[in-house]
């Protein structure tokens, strides 16, 4: 029916249905709206199907086709290999061997150790599951051979003498080092390189193979007072007696000087204008510098030499 009471009529003209005649959907007779569209249904296995098409064989390397999901799974994969064995590393150190005797050196050499080995292992399982030979790698360690010989030598030299450092322990971290005119405190062992904190507060990365090569005087190996020996020449009209109780006196009161073993002056070089003196006193190096315990003795000897009016040559 229209507005004025007559019965719509088809265009056949015939009276219109409910429907309008079939000629359009209900929803827009009715309300002038579209009803809703519906979105395809895709189940799993069709979305894994629409996956695979899209992953392309990127290359191929000794019979083994590395497509992009293969590729995102071995760097997941060496992401996930690296994250564990740092894990390992701080669990070793953190837990495993909290509640052993050992000190911070020894804990965290153990840490390294263990770091690298599932570092290794972790790698090597990981090119397997890929599908890599890995003895289609020997020409490559061949290359790496080659290399080693014409520059890479001093790297894995100190590859290899980081991993020495790690197990005999020659030095470790806290000891207090004398390398050539360098010397410092041990703050870090790497496998490639040590890490020597000056009196200066600089940090200086030594390659590992000077600590294996190169003669170390390490002050604290046994943690016991070592001997400083400081010269002294004094002019040698003096009686060598007073230059003796002088020098005893005064280091006599000096914190860093040990009263046991007793400090002793010895003569050097009796002849000529100046007799040469050696004041040799034990310290602990732990506590103390060498070189700052040896200008305060300087200072200290000067001092009291002069207020004894003996001349220094």
């Amino acid at each position: 029916m229209d507005a004025g009471g007559r019965q719509a009529t088809c265009p056949s003209g015939g009276p219109a249905p409910r429907r309008a005649c079939g000629l359009l959907p209900t929803g827009i007779f009715i309300t002038g709206v579209p009803p809703r569209a519906r979105l395809p249904t895709m189940t799993p296995a069709d979305w894994t199907a629409h996956l695979a098409a899209l992953d392309v064989t990127l290359f191929t390397w000794h019979e083994t086709d590395f497509t992009v999901s293969s590729i995102l799974k071995l760097v997941l994969s060496f992401v996930f290999v690296l994250w564990l064995s740092n894990a390992s590393r701080r669990w070793v150190m953190g837990r495993a061997l909290r509640h052993w005797n050992l000190d911070e050196g020894t804990r965290r050499s153990i840490g390294n150790v263990v770091h690298y080995a599932v570092l290794a292992i972790g790698l090597v399982l990981v090119l397997q599951n890929a599908g890599i030979n890995l003895t289609a790698l020997s020409v490559v360690a061949g290359a790496v051979g080659v290399g080693i010989g014409f520059g890479l030598q001093n790297l894995f030299s100190n590859l290899i003498s980081g991993l020495i450092i790690m197990i005999e322990r020659p030095v470790k971290i806290g000891d207090r080092v004398e390398l050539g005119a360098l010397e410092g405190q041990i703050t870090d062992i790497g496998v490639r390189r040590t890490t020597v904190l000056t009196n200066d507060r600089v940090a200086i990365l030594v390659p590992n193979q000077k600590f294996i090569l190169d003669n170390v005087v390490n002050l604290t190996h046994r943690h016991q007072p070592v001997r400083l020996r400081v010269p002294v020449n004094v002019a040698a009209a003096h009686d060598p007696e007073q230059v003796r109780r002088e020098l005893l006196a005064a280091v006599a009161g000096h914190d860093a000087v040990k009263a046991e073993p007793a400090p002793e002056v010895l003569i050097t070089n009796p002849g000529g204008a100046a007799t040469s003196y050696e004041l040799a006193v034990w310290y602990d190096p732990g506590h103390a510098t060498r070189q700052q315990l040896l200008s305060d003795l300087a200072f200290a000897l000067l001092q009291r030499l002069r207020a004894a009016e003996i001349k220094t040559a």
